[in-house]
């Protein structure tokens, strides 16, 4: 067990839309530079999670802990510093379509009141260099690929160097070359940055080659977590997950 101050932290969290309880006691903790894929049925909550920890939500009951601080109660001012963090790659990239490559990895800096346009187009062409895109930056959205919208939005994800990087299925509609591109960076910012990420993927190929630690979340509540080789073995409910026999969760 590590004895470094966790990344991130849920302490019973409940999450409730009126009479819908879709967390029921959400308890666990992420260690700086750990790679953990949340797994779970469709309307699970995991994409709600994400968005907790992003302060984008707040739950029910329980808390939320970030970099050692309390966000559950914390107002908008407080929460964008926190976000600063926090890098997110979304479901669908979630890029501008009217602005170009180069302008969407530079957004979140310009919003955060980065001033410096040559410091801007230093950390732009060095993210875009570093998810294998550096002569993209003048094509729209539009132009580009599925694989390389997603290179693009992890690009800005990864503009202000977070210190946690949160995917919400990271692979969903890529070729499999694309995925593996996607997979090695996930890793490749963990190990060499040591970025804290959670994935949430129904790719459970996927999930095997990143993850260092698997957790499921089933009937609101995290019902297996641990390493990878071990909650494969051990858990049903996760072997039934993989290997595509799930009962209906309802």
């Amino acid at each position: 067990m590590s004895n470094t101050a966790p990344t991130i932290e849920l302490r019973g969290v409940c999450t409730r839309f009126g009479a819908l309880e879709v967390h029921k006691g959400i308890n666990f903790s992420l260690q700086p530079g750990e790679v953990t894929t949340l797994l779970g049925p469709s309307g699970a909550g995991k994409t709600i999670i994400l968005k907790l920890i992003m302060g984008l939500m707040s739950p029910s009951n329980g808390r939320v802990f970030v970099m050692g601080r309390d966000i559950t109660d914390l107002d908008e001012q407080a929460l964008r510093a926190v976000r600063a963090d926090i890098g997110m790659l979304f479901q669908g990239a979630a890029l501008f379509d009217s602005l170009s490559v180069f302008d969407n990895v530079a957004y979140g800096l310009r919003e955060r009141g980065e001033r410096d346009e040559k410091k801007i187009a230093e950390i732009v062409h060095e993210r875009l260099e570093m998810v294998g895109l550096p002569n993209l930056d003048w094509k729209l959205p539009s132009q580009l690929s599925g694989g390389q919208r997603k290179r693009v939005g992890l690009a800005r994800a990864l503009a202000s160097s977070p210190k946690i990087m949160l995917y919400d299925e990271p692979t969903t509609g890529l070729d499999p070359t694309s995925t593996r591109k996607i997979d090695d960076l996930i890793l490749k910012f963990a190990r060499e940055r040591g970025i804290t990420s959670l994935v949430v993927t129904h790719d459970v190929f996927s999930a095997r080659r990143v993850s260092d630690r698997w957790m499921l979340l089933s009937k609101g509540v995290i019902a297996a977590d641990g390493p990878v080789s071990v909650v494969e073995r051990e858990s049903p409910l996760v072997s039934e997950f993989v290997s595509g026999t799930w009962k209906d969760d309802a």
